[in-house]
């Protein structure tokens, strides 16, 4: 099996003013559909990200403020999962709970690099 990242955008639950309860409840669709990949032998892991990072980049490097988007879309996080194939990948992704706010998944195959 290969593995491949899914990387997670979509508006943050605070810029979406979500109640405790509806928090509690989008997290609650988050654990199933993980519990669900690790029932499937196919969760490697994964974590959120928090809303504030620094962008580093040039050739003499700069750091800015950032990451930016457009509108209020952020790489919220990402999971490693494994699968056979791109087209497994994807469809496992179909699970996303945050479909319903807008938001999408990025699948990416991770390149094996030798050591």
């Amino acid at each position: 099996m290969k593995d491949f990242m899914f990387v997670f955008r979509s508006p943050s639950y605070e810029d979406l003013k979500l109640t405790p309860e509806q928090s509690q409840a989008a997290m609650q669709k988050w654990y199933s559909w993980i519990g669900e990949l690790s029932a499937k032998g196919r969760y490697v892991g994964g974590a959120p990200l928090f809303n504030e990072g620094k962008m580093v980049k040039g050739k003499s490097p700069v750091i800015t403020d950032g990451p930016f988007a457009e509108g209020k879309e952020l790489v919220g996080g990402y999971l490693i999962i494994k699968a056979e194939s791109l087209k497994e990948a994807t469809e496992l992704a179909f699970g996303y709970p945050d479909f319903d706010i807008e938001g999408s998944v990025e699948v990416r195959e991770i390149v094996q690099m030798p050591m």
